[in-house]
């Protein structure tokens, strides 16, 4: 199973490297689709982390060819993915196709510019609530937030209940999928 992780410059370190871990460690091949190719430098907190290298530029990455999205923070992550029209219709591909889409933190920004969010349980970093509540969400503080194909949770904290249900809810979509002739 294919799963595109959508990032950029100021991803939260942790909730990139956590949730990939989890999916390589569950059979699945995650790859990174970011802006274009090369590097990306990956954020801790505030303070500049490690480069992680670019699978997929953005231009070239078909939604058609993952089974599912993971979408982790970073404030300036978050920022500059929900700002790039090409990122946005991306994501909201995955929602059309009804694939399962993951997001962590201050990811959910990129889902709100989606207009993905109206009528959803969810949660996120705090500071987003408001953003969510604006946008239609019912927004909960709780670790971890499933909701038809959509897997939501708050923070760093939170990042075992999250890596393990998006494991789970990924694993259950690849078993609904037609088997190929």
């Amino acid at each position: 199973m294919r799963v595109a992780v959508l990032a950029t410059d100021g991803v939260e370190q942790v909730e990139l490297d956590r949730p990939w871990q989890a999916l390589e460690d569950a059979g699945a091949e995650p790859e990174l689709v970011s802006f274009s190719t090369g590097t990306i430098t990956a954020y801790e907190h505030i303070d500049k982390g490690e480069q992680r290298t670019v699978d997929t530029d953005l231009g070239s990455a078909d939604p058609d060819g993952y089974a599912a999205l993971v979408l982790p923070g970073g404030v300036i992550n978050g920022d500059f993915v929900r700002a790039d029209a090409d990122a946005v219709t991306f994501v909201k591909a995955f929602f059309d196709a009804g694939k399962p889409v993951a997001a962590i933190c201050h990811a959910p920004w990129v889902l709100i510019e989606a207009g993905v969010v109206r009528g959803r349980r969810m949660t996120s970093w705090p500071s987003l609530q408001t953003d969510l509540r604006n946008a239609g969400a019912n927004w909960v503080d709780e670790e971890v937030v499933v909701d038809g194909n959509l897997v939501t949770s708050r923070k760093p904290d939170d990042l075992d209940a999250f890596s393990a249900t998006i494991v789970e809810e990924f694993a259950g979509s690849r078993e609904e999928e037609p088997a190929e002739a």
